[in-house]
């Protein structure tokens, strides 16, 4: 770190050095049309935790345990990094994956070296930390292997409080501060539903939807991102990526 006689204040506004997200997340009901989505895009690696993409043409490798994604990662920065884009299907896959290295980090300390249960169930929720840790080192590593990540997530309905009313709101399907570290460290959050033979990507606030955007071009917006007709499905993905 410079020392402050050193260290020279901004004088100008910096331009933007981005405007398509680094980090995208998108979250939908099963079947929605996730896995299919990605396949339609250029150069993008789909990274497939749960044996989803069977139905798909597509760039596909598929991993069952985290081990396999840290090898699948390194051969890719090995290769000169020649995806554009990775997508993993789905993170809710990811943090089950994650379990084992989680308790591998818990009995690598002193109190955990004989430790040899469900990492989940220590005392006081203790095993979530891990299980974050886990789930940080092995996410980082997929990022480290690309400079545009996009993160499927499944959905879970939880009940809230409007007005004395009871809603449904749509949630992303992880356990406790993952959401939150997830949702924190993503450039744009969307939600992905179908209308129709179109699948629409919300972006917009709301207390029903757990979505959001720091590029300009998608804060607030409502994009159709693929449309279905008779010679199959159309995507527009450039209306996410635009440089």
């Amino acid at each position: 770190m410079p020392e402050v006689n050193t260290l020279e204040l901004p004088t100008t506004r910096t331009k933007i050095l981005r405007k398509s997200p680094r980090r995208l997340l998108i979250y939908s009901s099963p079947k929605v049309g996730k896995t299919t989505l990605a396949s339609e895009l250029e150069n993008c690696l789909l990274l497939d935790l749960e044996n989803g993409s069977d139905f798909v043409s597509a760039l596909c490798v598929k991993a069952r345990t985290y081990k396999d994604v840290l090898l699948i990662c390194e051969k890719v920065k090995a290769d000169g990094k020649p995806y554009k884009y990775i997508a993993i299907d789905t993170i809710t896959g990811l943090e089950q994956m994650v379990l084992p290295l989680a308790l591998r980090l818990y009995q690598m300390t002193p109190m955990g070296s004989t430790f040899k249960g469900d990492i989940l169930s220590l005392a006081n929720g203790g095993g979530y930390l891990y299980l974050r840790r886990a789930f940080d080192l092995v996410l980082e590593e997929i990022q480290a292997a690309t400079d545009r990540l996009i993160i499927f997530a499944h959905i879970k309905d939880k009940l809230i409080g409007q007005e004395g009313k009871e809603i449904a709101a749509k949630d992303i399907d992880l356990t406790g501060k993952l959401k939150q570290i997830v949702c924190a460290n993503s450039d744009a959050i969307g939600y992905l539903y179908r209308e129709g033979n179109q699948c629409k990507l919300t972006f917009e606030t709301s207390e029903e939807v757990l979505c959001g955007a720091r590029p300009q071009h998608l804060r607030n917006q409502v994009i159709t991102i693929s449309e279905q007709n008779e010679h199959g499905t159309k995507t527009f993905w450039d209306k996410i990526y635009i440089d």
